[in-house]
């Protein structure tokens, strides 16, 4: 049984009768557009964190490469988290498992099991008390929530893996310490506060109007180009959690045939 067969019972039980829905050429588009994040991610690393001159001269071009390494590092989780679903490569299990545990670990060095079976067990009781990602004491604020978030999958390990980089990129190989800090520090933090925010509590948070099924989840109604600005289209969130085998380049039309329906 491959990983996208296996999904279909992972996701609560109005989603588990449903046969996933492969998209043509699936798996080559997947792993082009992962390839093409990472290749970008890698080049902006390397290039502003050891040969960048930061100071007056390139002060205009810091932010900015600071904003697109930022959406890069939060492409890189998506395409982790498409790979945990199997919809990355389908059919291709140790594939899918290799990038995903390769992107977490340069990632912050999250372990591959342990952050996969905590987002299975998201998927199968979302927004609930079982759910390892929600905030049952405070599910409409944002700091507590994202306190706890963060404190859960940034772990002894992480903090080890990340000092270890820091050391090495300063000690070992003379990175300098402000471009350590502004081009693989800050867009880390930044891209966990972007995926938090428009990937858990945006969709998942409590509303006085609560949510249309068992998904608890909502999608926003952001277009094409501020939806993948803002999270690779992961804000189109209870498309996702409909249909998990969908790659996150395939939610728009997702979404866009729930408009229509």
């Amino acid at each position: 049984m491959n990983d996208v067969a296996i999904l279909a019972g992972q996701a609560p039980s109005s989603a588990r009768t449903r046969k996933p829905v492969l998209r043509p050429f699936q798996a080559a588009i997947g792993l082009t557009l992962a390839g093409c994040v990472l290749a970008a991610w890698i080049a902006i690393h390397v290039g502003a964190v050891f040969f960048l001159d930061v100071g007056w001269r390139t002060l205009a071009v810091v932010p900015v490469l600071i904003a697109v390494q930022c959406w890069l590092t939060v492409g890189l989780f998506i395409v982790a988290h498409d790979a945990m679903h199997g919809s990355l490569a389908p059919g291709w299990p140790r594939l899918n498992a290799g990038i995903g545990a390769f992107i977490l670990t340069i990632y912050a060095g999250f372990a591959w099991r342990r952050v996969r079976g905590a987002h299975m067990a998201h998927h199968d009781a979302p927004g609930t008390a079982d759910d390892p990602d929600f905030f049952v004491d405070e599910p409409d604020r944002f700091w507590p929530w994202f306190r706890t978030f963060f404190l859960r999958y940034f772990s002894r390990r992480s903090i080890l893996f990340v000092c270890t980089v820091v050391a090495v990129y300063i000690l070992v190989l003379g990175a300098p310490v402000l471009n350590v800090v502004l081009f693989y520090g800050l867009p880390s933090l930044l891209s966990s506060l972007q995926l938090f925010y428009f990937g858990t509590f945006r969709p998942h948070r409590h509303e006085e109007d609560g949510f249309v099924d068992a998904h608890n989840a909502r999608s926003n109604e952001f277009g094409y180009i501020a939806s993948l600005l803002s999270c690779f289209h992961f804000g189109y969130h209870h498309e996702h959690h409909a249909e998990p085998w969908v790659p996150w380049w395939g939610l728009p039309s997702q979404w866009r045939q729930r408009q229509t329906s």
